[in-house]
């Protein structure tokens, strides 16, 4: 099978190839390149020993962003920059690099490359140089030796050396170039991209129906490497109808190809979602969100999807495109039965949107795992509310975990609107909500374990909410 050529930029040089399109980047780089800087590990994305820097085309330049290379199709990097380690090297180490050295952040030495390129991704991209941020940055990255003191000494250092120089209005490369952490070739990289670029990027009716359309590929290199291998396959992460966070007309217009990391950073959704930077620190890795795309967590269809339970009770809408037709669905209807979804034939899913909540709105996510971050929901449960007089005036709530699809509490919900915040009306609700919910038991935990986490799940939106009307010994 003839694949279309791929042509990109790898560190200084234009690399083209015709190997297939779904071909793992990481075995790419090694196999192909031999540059074996970048290390294999997990093959799952949770290690961070295979992290490079993706760098994108932008109108004002190109922007970089690390991604583990075990879960990017080698088609994702058509007319895009990949650094690896060695398009970091120079003559001597640069500032990161030293640094690990100097507060004893290196000891095998297999996990530092990885370390590297995420900490210069931070300093890439950050508004600020903050200890704090910095080493939520490398939550991703994990280290079988040092213990991390090192690596936190190693970060304190560069914020404390770096922050004051950082001049937020001016272009960061240059900046990054003049005190080591780049090489100067990054400078030529925007106009060298400009010749990769396609004349005409592809609209969403061009897409061919035995295509197989693909974005972040974060599940689908673990769950059907094979078949993405295969192909054909159709790249969406780059289309203009299918990026954005807006609002329009009272509403909030979210892409489907809006990464986890654009949706966790969003000013507009901080703001209408006071805890949402938080809540979705609990959503994967860095190096994940800066790939996984909104579209990919709905339509994988998990019933522990944490986007889609966080979407759920915002009277969420999708908008279903094909060739020759559009229609909008609610998100409660979309699934069907156990990853069965309203999905048809030549359908993409195009933009998710909800109604801007009220000012006075209130909402809440919760979710349990074995680890706190960095792991897949044993129950996940989200909440909003509207209330007046300490009477709810509207309510919505999801779970996951607890069914085969990801679900709306909808005999839950029609309980509580018009009752009092009180902690008889939330024990009721409770009870009703365990006849809502059919949990089975898996690896995660027995069907008996998954309805107590659900029911503590549930509390814990009203003692969030309410610290001043809820108190715990009230829910006993």
């Amino acid at each position: 099978m003839t694949h279309k050529k791929i042509r990109f930029m790898l560190n200084q040089q234009v690399v083209e190839t015709t190997l297939p399109p779904g071909m793992v980047a990481l075995d790419f780089i090694r196999q192909q390149q031999r540059l074996t800087g970048t290390k294999e590990s997990c093959r799952e994305g949770e290690c961070g020993s295979c992290s490079v820097l993706l760098g994108h085309p932008r109108a004002e330049g190109v922007e970089y962003k690390a991604v583990a290379s075990c879960l990017l199709p080698l088609g994702e990097l058509d007319g895009k920059h990949m650094v690896t380690i060695e398009g970091l090297n120079g003559e001597k180490l640069t500032p990161v690099q030293q640094a690990l050295v100097d507060h004893g952040g290196v000891q095998c030495g297999y996990c530092t490359p990885g370390f590297v390129i995420s900490l210069t991704d931070y300093f890439l991209g950050a508004g600020a140089y903050d200890p704090v941020e910095a080493l939520a940055a490398l939550d991703g990255n994990i280290c079988r030796c040092t213990g991390y003191v090192s690596i936190r000494r190693c970060i304190d250092d560069l914020c404390r050396r770096f922050a004051p120089l950082l001049d937020t209005g001016k272009p960061r490369v240059p900046q990054l170039i003049e005190w080591g952490m780049l090489p100067a070739y990054f400078l030529d990289i925007p106009d060298q991209i400009k010749s990769l670029l396609p004349s005409a990027p592809k609209a969403i009716r061009q897409i061919e129906s035995e295509s197989l359309i693909v974005a972040g590929t974060t599940d689908l290199m673990i769950q059907v490497p094979g078949k993405l291998l295969r192909g054909p396959l159709e790249f969406v992460s780059g289309m203009d109808q299918l990026t954005g966070i807006t609002e329009e007309h009272n509403q909030v217009i979210l892409g489907a190809a809006v990464t986890m990391e654009e949706f966790k950073i969003s000013p507009l959704l901080r703001r209408l979602f006071p805890g949402h930077d938080e809540y979705m620190k609990r959503v994967a890795s860095r190096i994940i969100r800066n790939r996984a795309t909104l579209a990919g967590n709905i339509v994988n269809a998990s019933p522990i999807a944490d986007v889609t339970i966080f979407l759920l009770p915002l009277q969420t809408r999708l908008l279903l495109v094909s060739e020759n037709s559009q229609r909008q669905v609610p998100l409660e209807r979309f699934y069907k039965a156990y990853k069965e979804m309203d999905l048809q034939a030549g359908e993409i899913l195009q933009t998710i949107t909800f109604p801007k909540p009220s000012p006075t709105g209130l909402f809440n996510f919760e979710k349990v795992a074995r680890r706190k971050y960095l792991d897949i929901a044993a129950c996940n449960s989200a909440i909003y509310l509207e209330v007046r007089d300490r009477m709810i005036t509207r309510v919505g709530i999801s779970a996951g975990g607890v069914a085969p699809i990801p679900l709306l509490l909808k005999a839950t919900t029609q309980f509580l609107e018009g009752k009092p915040i009180e902690g008889k009306t939330i024990q009721t609700a409770a009870g009703i909500m365990q006849e809502e919910i059919a949990p089975i038991s898996d690896v995660r935990g027995s069907a008996d374990y998954k309805r107590l986490l659900l029911r503590q799940l549930f509390y814990a939106h009203f003692l969030v909410l309410f610290p001043d009307f809820i108190k715990a010994e009230e829910l006993l």
